[in-house]
């Protein structure tokens, strides 16, 4: 089955409607840090609902101009008996059988990578994409506005699970939003989060460790032009220590990059000062626990060097934990399950990229990251299809169905 069948959930007009949130939401800049105009547009929307939205204190904590977002529909909730929040869910216990209705997770971020130009989503050729140089921000905005449009959906036609919504903030800063949520607060028996920038049907199972990795050089200014050898310059330590060091794709599971690089004052003065920040990411953490030993090693030598002779300080944090999920595991097999019912042939894949998965497993809450179908995600030609924005609708819809099998088949 997919979005085109005669047999989809999904109307013409819930169609039109998902196209129009997209569209909508990606013309709303949030930047990570400043999501509050999309956080407001989300709850608005939910809010129409009947639905509580609750907004927790992880802006504060970050920076932010506003927290992440929990909101939640109780199973079989329809338009005539809105949940007036979170004291109707019945997922405790059913009424008279003492059976606890299951609860399903679904999560998305709020928050865009920086943008290089303003946001005009344009559908050509069935593609929405930015009518400027710059992303459209389907990261993560696809998945925003299919959980709208299955919120839209549940209300009205009522689900076999209840159903929690998370919006976060600060996914693109290292996940940031996710990592600062009290994962408690969650109901949950597994849930899923639409962020991997490929088509439907992928499932990731495995996800690497991310290391933060930043070093400050200091060394003395100097004119560069009548007393170059009074100076030490902190550029060149940094330059010395980056070119003896191991970088892109160190082996099948390892990478490692330097980000960015800032120092100096002026073009006439021996640079005092140099940050260089990287990172390194590895599926298995002793091998990139390593690699992260061998580039503090290579940034002190650089200091140390005869012709620079630097101070250097490093600091070294484990942004998210990596992850390995179980193919036998209910939230995967219902994933399948529910791809496969959509006309989707599901493929476990590793990726190397992080998502808020790897944050809400580290804190215990077993989730899945599925492939949204959106292409090119954090660059000017950045674009998904309608087609795929349906389809994603029509998935996430079958995974309530098929999750709720999966917890009366064996729970977590």
């Amino acid at each position: 089955m997919s979005a085109g069948s005669a047999q989809s959930p999904i109307t013409q007009l819930q169609k039109r409607q998902l196209g129009a949130t997209f569209a909508e939401l990606c013309r709303i800049e949030s930047p990570s840090g400043r999501e509050r105009a999309c956080a407001d547009h989300v709850r608005r929307e939910l809010e129409s609902l009947g639905l509580h939205v609750e907004e927790d204190g992880a802006g504060a904590l970050l920076g932010s101009d506003c927290g992440n977002l929990l909101a939640r529909i109780p199973a079989s909730a329809s338009a005539s008996a809105a949940p007036a929040g979170p004291a109707s869910r019945m997922s405790d216990t059913d009424a008279g059988t003492g059976t606890r209705t299951p609860s399903i997770l679904l999560c998305a971020h709020l928050d865009t990578v920086p943008l290089q130009a303003p946001v005009e989503p344009v559908l050509v050729d069935g593609y929405w994409e930015n009518a400027n140089d710059g992303i459209l921000g389907a990261d993560n905005k696809a998945a925003v506005a299919v959980m709208l449009a299955l919120a839209r959906h549940v209300c009205h036609a009522g689900a076999p699970v209840d159903v929690e919504l998370l919006f976060t903030v600060s996914e693109e800063v290292a996940l940031a939003g996710a990592r600062a949520f009290d994962a408690a607060r969650l109901r949950s028996d597994f849930g899923y989060v639409f962020d991997h920038a490929t088509a439907i049907g992928e499932v990731v199972l495995a996800s690497p460790s991310h290391f933060r990795i930043e070093a400050t050089f200091h060394g003395s200014a100097a004119h560069a032009g009548l007393r170059p050898q009074d100076g030490r310059s902190a550029i060149l330590a940094a330059a010395r220590a980056i070119c003896s060091m191991r970088l892109g794709r160190v082996d099948e599971e390892t990478t490692a990059n330097i980000g960015t690089i800032a120092g100096g004052s002026a073009m006439n003065v021996v640079p005092e000062r140099c940050t260089v920040l990287a990172e390194v990411r590895g599926m298995r953490d002793e091998q990139a626990e390593a690699l992260c030993s061998e580039i503090i090693e290579r940034l002190h030598q650089g200091a140390n060097a005869p012709e620079c002779e630097c101070d250097v300080d490093v600091t070294v944090e484990r942004t998210f934990a990596g992850y390995r999920a179980t193919p036998a595991a209910p939230a995967v097999r219902a994933a399948e399950a529910a791809l496969r019912a959509c006309g989707h042939e599901p493929k476990r894949i590793s990726s190397a990229g992080g998502s808020d998965a790897n944050a809400l497993r580290a804190q215990g809450v077993t989730v899945v990251n599925l492939a949204n179908g959106t292409e090119r995600n954090h660059e000017p030609g950045e674009r998904v299809s309608a087609r795929a924005l349906e389809d994603m609708l029509e998935v996430a819809l079958k995974l309530l169905e098929e999750a709720g099998c999966a917890t009366d088949d064996g729970g977590r």
